[in-house]
Protein backbone atom coordinates (compact mmCIF):
# COMPACT_ATOMS: atom_id res chain seq x y z
CA UNK A 1 0.00 0.00 0.00
CA UNK A 2 1.16 3.68 -1.09
CA UNK A 3 0.37 6.56 1.11
CA UNK A 4 0.15 10.01 -0.74
CA UNK A 5 -0.03 13.30 -0.26
CA UNK A 6 0.08 16.22 -2.45
CA UNK A 7 0.61 20.01 -2.18
CA UNK A 8 1.21 23.06 -3.92
CA UNK A 9 -2.74 23.98 -5.16
CA UNK A 10 -3.75 27.16 -4.76
CA UNK A 11 -5.34 30.49 -5.94
CA UNK A 12 -3.41 31.51 -9.79
CA UNK A 13 -5.01 33.72 -12.65
CA UNK A 14 -5.40 32.72 -15.87
CA UNK A 15 -2.50 32.20 -18.16
CA UNK A 16 -0.19 31.65 -14.80
CA UNK A 17 1.63 28.09 -13.43
CA UNK A 18 2.39 26.22 -10.81
CA UNK A 19 3.62 22.72 -9.73
CA UNK A 20 1.72 20.11 -7.99
CA UNK A 21 3.87 17.47 -5.92
CA UNK A 22 2.85 14.33 -4.81
CA UNK A 23 4.88 12.85 -1.76
CA UNK A 24 4.87 8.64 -1.00
CA UNK A 25 5.24 6.27 1.20
CA UNK A 26 5.88 2.73 0.70
CA UNK A 27 8.56 0.66 -1.07
CA UNK A 28 6.04 -0.18 -3.96
CA UNK A 29 6.66 3.81 -5.37
CA UNK A 30 9.14 2.92 -7.69
CA UNK A 31 7.89 0.43 -9.73
CA UNK A 32 4.12 1.85 -9.87
CA UNK A 33 2.49 3.54 -12.63
CA UNK A 34 1.54 7.55 -11.24
CA UNK A 35 -0.92 9.61 -12.63
CA UNK A 36 -3.28 12.87 -11.86
CA UNK A 37 -6.79 13.42 -11.35
CA UNK A 38 -9.06 16.25 -11.04
CA UNK A 39 -12.84 16.46 -9.75
CA UNK A 40 -14.33 19.87 -10.91
CA UNK A 41 -17.44 20.91 -8.26
CA UNK A 42 -20.49 18.91 -9.68
CA UNK A 43 -18.46 16.77 -12.15
CA UNK A 44 -16.96 13.45 -12.42
CA UNK A 45 -13.60 12.63 -11.61
CA UNK A 46 -11.49 12.90 -14.87
CA UNK A 47 -7.85 12.05 -16.10
CA UNK A 48 -5.26 14.46 -16.34
CA UNK A 49 -1.77 12.46 -16.68
CA UNK A 50 -0.20 9.07 -15.95
CA UNK A 51 3.73 8.09 -16.11
CA UNK A 52 5.30 4.93 -16.02
CA UNK A 53 7.36 3.58 -13.34
CA UNK A 54 10.68 4.67 -14.79
CA UNK A 55 9.42 8.25 -16.25
CA UNK A 56 10.19 6.98 -19.66
CA UNK A 57 6.72 6.91 -21.00
CA UNK A 58 3.98 10.21 -20.29
CA UNK A 59 0.05 10.15 -21.43
CA UNK A 60 -1.91 13.26 -20.73
CA UNK A 61 -5.77 14.42 -21.47
CA UNK A 62 -6.70 15.67 -24.39
CA UNK A 63 -7.40 18.82 -22.58
CA UNK A 64 -3.71 19.29 -20.91
CA UNK A 65 -1.63 18.09 -23.74
CA UNK A 66 1.11 20.70 -24.30
CA UNK A 67 0.57 22.65 -21.16
CA UNK A 68 0.57 20.01 -18.03
CA UNK A 69 3.98 18.13 -17.62
CA UNK A 70 3.75 15.18 -15.77
CA UNK A 71 7.17 14.10 -13.76
CA UNK A 72 8.63 11.77 -11.01
CA UNK A 73 11.71 11.34 -8.89
CA UNK A 74 12.10 7.98 -7.30
CA UNK A 75 15.12 9.07 -5.34
CA UNK A 76 12.34 11.43 -3.55
CA UNK A 77 9.42 9.39 -4.25
CA UNK A 78 7.77 11.80 -5.52
CA UNK A 79 5.82 12.91 -8.93
CA UNK A 80 5.22 15.67 -9.92
CA UNK A 81 2.48 17.94 -12.09
CA UNK A 82 3.55 21.20 -14.12
CA UNK A 83 0.55 23.38 -14.93
CA UNK A 84 1.10 26.43 -17.45
CA UNK A 85 -1.33 28.30 -19.23
CA UNK A 86 -3.87 27.65 -17.01
CA UNK A 87 -7.95 28.43 -17.60
CA UNK A 88 -10.55 28.79 -15.24
CA UNK A 89 -11.71 25.28 -16.60
CA UNK A 90 -9.02 23.49 -14.37
CA UNK A 91 -10.11 24.63 -11.51
CA UNK A 92 -10.48 21.53 -9.93
CA UNK A 93 -9.44 19.31 -6.32
CA UNK A 94 -6.16 17.19 -8.06
CA UNK A 95 -5.35 14.09 -6.85
CA UNK A 96 -2.44 12.05 -7.19
CA UNK A 97 -2.86 8.16 -7.52
CA UNK A 98 -0.31 5.50 -7.36
CA UNK A 99 -1.36 2.51 -10.15
CA UNK A 100 -1.02 -1.20 -9.90
CA UNK A 101 0.97 -1.82 -12.48
CA UNK A 102 4.11 -0.39 -14.17
CA UNK A 103 1.96 1.76 -16.55
CA UNK A 104 -1.35 2.73 -17.72
CA UNK A 105 -2.91 5.05 -20.78
CA UNK A 106 -5.24 6.21 -17.42
CA UNK A 107 -7.40 3.68 -16.82
CA UNK A 108 -8.62 4.33 -13.68
CA UNK A 109 -9.63 1.04 -12.58
CA UNK A 110 -5.88 0.73 -12.62
CA UNK A 111 -5.32 3.10 -9.54
CA UNK A 112 -5.57 1.67 -5.76
CA UNK A 113 -3.96 4.24 -4.11
CA UNK A 114 -5.43 7.96 -3.88
CA UNK A 115 -4.60 11.24 -1.78
CA UNK A 116 -6.96 13.56 -0.17
CA UNK A 117 -6.39 16.19 -3.09
CA UNK A 118 -5.27 19.91 -3.64
CA UNK A 119 -7.39 22.61 -4.69
CA UNK A 120 -6.33 24.57 -7.67
CA UNK A 121 -8.57 27.64 -8.36
CA UNK A 122 -7.78 29.48 -11.64
CA UNK A 123 -9.22 32.86 -11.70
CA UNK A 124 -10.36 34.54 -14.74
Amino acid sequence: QVQLRESGGELVQAGGSLRLSCAASGRAFSSKAMGWFRQAPGKEREFVASISWSGDNTYYADSVKGRFTISRDNAKNTVYLQMNSLKPEDTAVYSCAAATVPFTFGNIAAFRSWGQGTQVTVSS
